[in-house]
């Protein structure tokens, strides 16, 4: 009888080595309880607490945890909620990343693990496999089949651009304290400012082994940290530390802080570009040995993100919000798919052996962003997709020149582009793609149905 993907990762040989080093930071730190932590397909973490003393035991043999967890319990205006259950009792198994684990540097009594999903042995459907509602477990069978098919590794690193306020209420560019004519973007005032938070977010991202980089003041609020890059899996899953880290930090400071990717209009948006490469071994493969330009490998790759990028729109920019990113024009958010060298207009930005891809936001939730760009990647290297030629610098971008479809300009426009894209559909499974499906068509349904301050600020007074 052939071993399911649950027997086969509980029978890792590394495992009951990682199971002994826990054990021990476990005991080093005198951790009292551990979340076991899981990403929904909208993007947010959900899990369950358990007590430290237990963990090996649900290490080995996995905590119940139900289907339906996959839509994040999102209700639909019907009342109805969306996941890939019918029925809420249905369970599962999260079973623990064993190499995911880190003590909380906030509160050493706690620590935290990232879990796949799996159904259990005795289920009457795909009995030990992993759920296919699971976001995050759906990017490592991508990867690990590219990496069976091509023997390359796709690396990436991301851009994650959020917004610090005092508060709710000073949602607002006049935080930045310098005149309308003057950009606040790198001021040492306003990093000086931001001192305190800066030091705290980069002592608590060092401390769960992230390598963190730089950071800067782009605009009013807008700070950006980088930390350094990694396989894609592991990009993914430092991105969902680092926002929960702003988050603490947030906390502990009495300020408010969000990854809503457009908070205020005129200023520019919080993106999460994301830089990717891929790489033989130790090698870079995009480019050859010495060249400055990109190979035929890397031209591929272009033409897989161009030709796909309408298609992958909704995924990447997954709001309604998302979309004031792209109509606020001048704040360096490119919506015509061509490709340049260092050139920011351009939605891929080619840096050296790495491709920038500029179209992601800060709402996105990273295992689908990789899980389609991995797709669009696969497509262009097998059909061989041509970018065309690189956009000149300081040229206008002429939309009519360009060989592949523009962005979509609504969630609603591009959920219809992600429907007909068949390869980035198809990088989803189906209890991912139609949880995904239902949730933003809800969001949309409800965006359309809201009465905002512009409706009044347009029609309150408008006739007679």
């Amino acid at each position: 009888m052939a071993v399911t993907a649950l027997e086969d990762t509980l029978n890792q040989r590394e495992r009951a080595d990682q199971l002994r080093e826990i054990d021990a930071r476990i005991r080093e730190h005198d951790v009292k309880h551990v979340y076991l932590q899981y990403t929904s397909v909208p993007g947010r973490v959900m899990g369950k607490v358990i007590p430290a003393r237990h963990f090996e035991r649900i290490a080995e043999s996995g905590l119940a945890w139900t289907y339906l967890s996959a839509g994040g319990f999102h209700m639909d205006l019907d009342g109805a909620v969306l996941g890939p259950s019918q029925t809420a009792v249905a369970e599962g198994l999260l079973i623990p990343d064993l190499a995911t684990f880190q003590v909380l540097p906030w509160d050493t009594d706690m620590a935290r693990v990232f879990c796949d999903h799996f159904h259990r042995l005795d289920d009457a459907e795909r009995p030990g496999e992993v759920v296919l509602g699971d976001a995050r477990a759906n990017l490592k069978r991508l990867h690990a089949e590219f990496q069976a098919d091509f023997g390359l590794e796709m690396k990436t690193g991301c851009e994650p651009e959020m917004s610090w306020f005092p508060s709710k209420d000073s949602i607002t560019a006049e935080i930045s304290h310098l005149p309308d004519h003057v950009g606040t973007a790198y001021h040492i005032g306003h990093l000086e400012r931001m001192r305190p938070i800066l030091k705290r977010v980069t002592q608590y991202g060092q401390a769960m082994g992230l390598d963190m980089i730089q950071a800067d003041y782009e605009d009013p609020g807008q700070v950006e940290m980088n930390f350094a890059f990694g396989s894609c899996v592991e990009t993914a899953d430092r991105l969902t530390t680092y926002r929960q880290i702003c988050m603490q930090v947030a906390k502990e400071f009495g300020v408010f802080a969000t990854f809503m990717p457009k908070p205020v209009p005129g200023i520019m948006a919080n993106g999460c570009h994301h830089h990717i490469s891929l790489w033989r071994g130790d090698e870079p493969a995009m480019v050859d040995s010495g060249a400055k330009e990109l190979n035929q490998l890397g031209l591929w790759v272009l033409g897989g993100l161009l030709e796909h990028s309408r298609g992958m729109t909704a995924l990447v920019a997954p709001t309604v919000n998302s979309y004031a990113r792209y109509w606020d024009v001048g704040q360096f958010a490119p919506t015509v798919p061509v490709w340049g060298y260092d050139d920011r207009a351009c939605i891929v930005r080619v840096l050296g052996a790495r491709a920038e891809f500029r179209a992601p936001d800060a709402s996105c939730n990273p295992y689908l962003t990789h899980s389609a760009i991995l797709a669009a990647i696969r497509d262009g290297i097998e059909r061989k997709i041509d970018p065309g030629p690189a956009h000149e610098q300081e040229a206008p971008i002429k939309v009519e020149d360009c060989a592949f479809g523009l962005l979509p300009k609504t969630l609603g426009e591009a959920l219809e582009a992600y429907e007909a894209d068949e390869v980035i559909r198809a990088a989803l499974p189906e209890d991912v793609h139609r949880t995904f499906l239902e949730i933003k068509r809800d969001e949309w349904q409800r965006a359309c149905g809201a009465v905002t301050d512009w409706h009044r600020d347009m029609y309150l007074t408008y006739l007679p």
